[in-house]
This record gives structure tokens, sequence and C-alpha cells, in this order.
């Protein structure tokens, strides 16, 4: 198990660029399966998720070239079925959550596809429900099989559909829209997920071939079509990992420029921040944190009440940055309600906050008020585990805001998320070193 050791209350100082999105990397990779010809994809982010995808596409029979750091080459024309029938598939599919959006491509092309629960974060229940739904009503027929917890659908030839989605699922919509492309005849998705991601995937498809129309609302119209063929793609940065570095930069008083940003594809994320008194500046398409040597204080709503920030489907603020918020809502002047309404167990990482020194009530598994020191107290170094991607993420942020050495334990989980952190936070300042 693989340990951060932070040196904290140091300030930073310089640039940092944004990755790859993670969860673009995901949906795209899946979408190479949907065609023979070869589909060139930039801005790969080199992190854990990512890696086990193209490995498993690897053993799926794709052929894969790195053509530098971050550009890779796929063909998938002598795709492998067989492996998705043996034993390794049950166990290198369970590793990775994304492995899941292969069944809709598989599906389409090829009348079939099949895949064990899928792992990832355990922040709660994660249905997939609305894959499987959306799947059955384009005309797959269903199995699973409770002992081995590995599912399968399977058709002769895909029927287009209108659909009204029960959740707007990303992950979802993204398996329904690759299974529909290639389906006869037209689909309608409507409370389909809009997020920019997605977005991105209709664009890529549209450019091999598909005919998606409503790209960027929540109701998208699939005409389908024969095939597709092959394309060029280059994937946004991680708005979650410029989240990240906002919230660094305010926790450490730093003044910090996160390069490259795409600010049109942010949402509600600079605002969000802006609640929290952080001064956050466009400088192109950069975004600049000045030092906040004075702390920053958060707004209330327009009749005094207590801000809360809660997640919500896109264009709503991302779930996977409430963590952050609520970390850097710790040294803020002023209280805050975090409110996690999509998962159950995400919160449960404060309590690592509250043994550094937070101000936290936890009100329930979905609420926590945050009460700021507004730096008249710092947060204590401690030992503490990494439970999942973005609580280790914010760990890491209250580590090195902290007086003295903290230890994070479990950073693999961190590295399924952030390419070479430890390496880039160095960069810019950052004492902060890797343990064996």
């Amino acid at each position: 198990m693989g340990t951060f050791k932070i040196e904290g209350g140091h300030q930073l100082k310089g640039s940092i660029q944004p990755q790859g999105a993670k969860n673009e990397a995901l949906q795209i990779l899946c979408a190479v399966l949907l065609t023979p010809e070869k589909v060139t994809i930039n801005n790969i982010p080199d992190i854990v998720d990512v890696n086990k995808l193209i490995k498993l596409l690897e053993k799926l029979g794709v052929k894969i070239e790195k053509l530098s750091k971050s550009t890779y080459t796929f063909q998938a024309d002598e795709v492998n079925l067989t492996y998705l029938e043996s034993e390794q598939f049950k166990i290198d599919g369970r590793g990775l959550r994304g492995s899941i959006m292969i069944v809709g491509p598989l599906l389409a092309r090829f009348g079939k596809g099949y895949i064990p629960k899928p792992g990832g974060d355990k922040i709660g229940r994660r249905r997939l429900d609305t894959h499987f739904e959306g799947l059955i009503k384009l005309g797959a027929k269903f199995g699973y099989s409770k002992e081995e917890q590995f599912y399968g659908v399977e058709a002769k030839r895909l029927k287009g559909t209108y659909m009204l989605l029960e959740e707007a699922s990303v992950t979802g919509t993204a398996n329904i829209v690759m299974a529909a492309v290639l389906a006869e005849g037209q689909t309608t998705i409507y409370n389909a997920a809009c997020e920019p991601y997605l977005q991105q995937l209709c664009k890529m498809l549209n450019r091999m071939g598909a005919k998606i129309s409503g790209v960027g609302s929540n109701m998208l119209i699939i005409d389908g079509v024969d095939s597709l063929g092959g394309t060029e793609h280059t994937m946004l940065p991680d708005m979650i990992e410029i989240g990240s570095w906002i919230g660094l930069a305010a926790m450490t008083k730093s003044e910090l420029t996160i390069t490259n940003v795409s600010w049109n594809d942010l949402g509600l994320i600079p605002e969000t921040f802006r609640k929290l008194g952080i001064t956050v500046e466009k400088q192109g398409d950069d975004i600049h944190i000045p030092a906040h040597t004075n702390g920053y204080e958060i707004q209330s709503f327009i009749d005094g009440s207590i801000l809360t920030i809660a997640d919500a489907p896109w264009p709503g603020f991302t779930p996977d940055l409430l963590s952050i918020v609520l970390v850097v809502a710790t040294q803020a002047r002023g209280s805050v309600l975090i409110h996690q309404k999509m998962f159950e167990s995400r919160l449960f990482f404060v309590d690592k906050l509250i043994d550094m020194g937070a101000k936290i009530i936890l009100c329930d598994p979905h609420r926590a008020t945050v009460i700021g020191h507004d730096f008249k107290s710092t947060l204590k170094a401690t030992t503490m585990t990494s439970p999942d991607i973005r609580a280790g993420v914010s760990l890491l942020i209250a580590a090195l805001s902290a007086k003295g050495t903290s230890t994070i334990m479990n950073i693999e989980q961190i590295d399924r998320g952030y390419e070479n952190i430890d390496e880039r936070l160095r960069a810019i300042g950052a004492k902060i070193e890797r343990l064996d």
C-alpha cells in the first residue's frame, strides 16, 4: 500500500495544467469498439482507472499503439469475443466501474455484451438499472447470474424507440447512446445526461458517421446508421482536477494559475468557489487564483440564511467536487451546509477532518455543516487513509494546509484519478513524498 508523507503549512506558487478528463476518457475509450477503423485519441490521462480500461480493451483484441505520452490509436477490427466469457474477464471487469460502458458498443456491433458487477469508489449504491433498462427498451434480452454477479445482454439487431430515463445517469446515457447509434430506426432519449463529457462523446460519434441531434440538451434524438468509421478526438481538461487546484490554492493561501481550463465547459464550478469567497479570475483560457492572505468569506443567501451547496445533474454542481468544497470551507469565515444528494457514503471521510481540528457537524449521511476557522486555528497534521478518489484529494489538500507532517495511506485511490499528483505538486512548491 502506497503512502504520501506531506509537510504542510507551505505556500505554493506557479502554474499547473489539468490532465485530460478521467470521466470523458472512460466513455471515449469504450466508443472505439463501435468501428473496425482506426481511432486516434489525444490528451488521455495517465491514471490507474484509464490504464486499466486500456488494458481491458487490449485483452479484447483491440490493437493499441501509443504515439506519445497522451496520444494513442485504437483499432477494433479483430475483437476477441471469447474473452468476454472467460474467468479472467470476470476478474478484470470488476476492477473498474467504467468497464460497464463496453456493454453498449459490444451489443450494438456484435449482438452481445457481458460485464461482471463493476467496482470503483465505495461511496454508496450506484445502480446499473438505467444502463440495462435502456438497452432492454432497444430490444436486448437481459440476463443476470446472482451467484457470479455477472450481467449479459443479447440482441440480433437493436431497434430504435422512445425512452424516458428514470435518472440522468451520465454513464447510463453514454451506454444507451453508443448502442442506439447502430440501432435500426430512430431513438429518442429524454432526461438524458448532458454534461460536457457526454457532449464530447456525441460529437465524436457524429464525426464517425452517427446521426445524433440535441447534443447539449436533455433530449437526444438518434437516427441509427449501419456502420461507423474512424476519427480523431481530443479530450477536455478534467474539470474535477481544476476544482481541486482552486481549492488547494485557497487553503494554502497560494497564488496559482491553472492553464488551459476550457472555461466554457466549467459550468457552475467557478461561481460556486466564488460563493465561498475565493477570487477566481479569468485570464484568457486560464484561471488565476491570487494568494488569499486575508482569508475568504462565505456568502449568505440574499435573505441572510446559511449558504447551501448541493450537487445536481449537469448543469448543476458536480458531486465530485463537494468533498473539495467541504474541506475548503473548514478555513473560511462563516458557515456552509454541504448537501450530498447522490451518494450516501461520500461524506463519511469528515471524521478525519474533525480529527485534524475542523469544525464539522455531520447531520446525516447526506448533509454536513461546516463552521470555518478563518485560519485563526490551523488544521493539525495527522495520519489518515484515503477512502476514495475525491475524499483522498480533499485530505491531501487538508494535509498541505496543516502545520506539521501528515501521512496519507491507500494513495492508490488518489492515483486512480490524478496523474502523477506528487510530482506536479512538488513542481509548484509542495513538500510531498511518495513512500512504498
